[in-house]
C-alpha cells in the first residue's frame, strides 16, 4: 500500500495476521500530529512522548473493540485527550502549588526546554494558552493548529458544535486579553 487508505487499514486491523503491520501504518500516519497536539497541552517533550506512547498502547490494546463508527483519527484523538486530562489531573494532584503557580512552572519548563525553538510571540501565545481551562485549551489547539472541523471535534469531545464554537470564541478572547495586558 503506497498511499494511506483508511478503509484498507481498517480491514487489515480486523485480521489477526495483518493487525501489527496495519497498526504500524496507523502510528506512522497519526503519530506526529498526535504528538504535537499532546505537546501543546503538556508542553514538555518527554511528557508528550510518554503520553503518546500511552495513547498508542491503549489504542493497540483496544483495537479489537474499534467498530469504525467514527474515523480512526477521531478515536485516537479521544484517547489522547483522555490521556492528557489524566496526566494533567495527576500532575495537579501531585503538586501542592496553586493553579497560577502550576501554570508558571509549566511556562518556565517551556522556556528552558531544549526542544522549544519558538520566538517571543510563540512563547507569549503558549503563556496565554496556559491560562485557559484544559478542555478550552484543547478545543483551541485542535481548531487553531490542526484546523479541525467543529463536527469532528464534536465526535471527540461528545459536545455540541455550538458549545465548541462558543468555547473557541471564549478562548480567543481570553488569549487576546492576555496578550494585550502583556504589551
Amino acid at each position: 500500500m503506497t498511499v494511506y487508505d483508511e478503509q484498507e487499514v481498517l480491514e487489515l486491523l480486523q485480521r489477526e495476521d495483518t493487525r501489527r503491520k496495519a497498526f504500524e501504518l496507523v502510528v506512522g500516519r497519526y503519530g506526529e500530529q498526535l504528538y504535537w497536539q499532546i505537546r501543546r497541552m503538556v508542553l514538555s517533550h518527554e511528557d508528550a512522548n510518554d503520553i503518546l506512547q500511552n495513547t498508542f498502547i491503549k489504542a493497540w490494546t483496544n483495537i479489537g473493540y474499534f467498530r469504525a463508527e467514527a474515523k480512526l483519527s477521531t478515536w485516537l484523538y479521544r484517547i489522547a485527550l483522555n490521556e492528557c486530562l489524566s496526566f494533567l489531573g495527576k500532575q495537579r494532584t501531585a503538586s501542592t502549588l496553586s493553579i497560577d503557580d502550576a501554570e508558571a512552572t509549566m511556562v518556565s519548563q517551556l522556556e528552558s526546554d531544549a526542544y522549544f525553538s519558538g520566538d517571543h510571540a510563540q512563547l507569549l501565545l503558549q503563556q496565554a494558552l496556559m491560562t485557559l481551562p484544559e478542555k478550552q485549551r484543547m478545543v483551541f489547539n485542535l481548531k487553531y493548529y490542526q484546523e479541525m472541523k467543529y463536527e469532528e471535534m464534536s465526535d471527540i469531545f461528545g459536545t455540541s458544535v455550538g458549545a465548541l464554537k462558543a468555547s473557541y470564541h471564549h478562548a480567543v478572547k481570553k488569549i487576546e486579553k492576555f496578550i494585550e495586558e502583556k504589551h
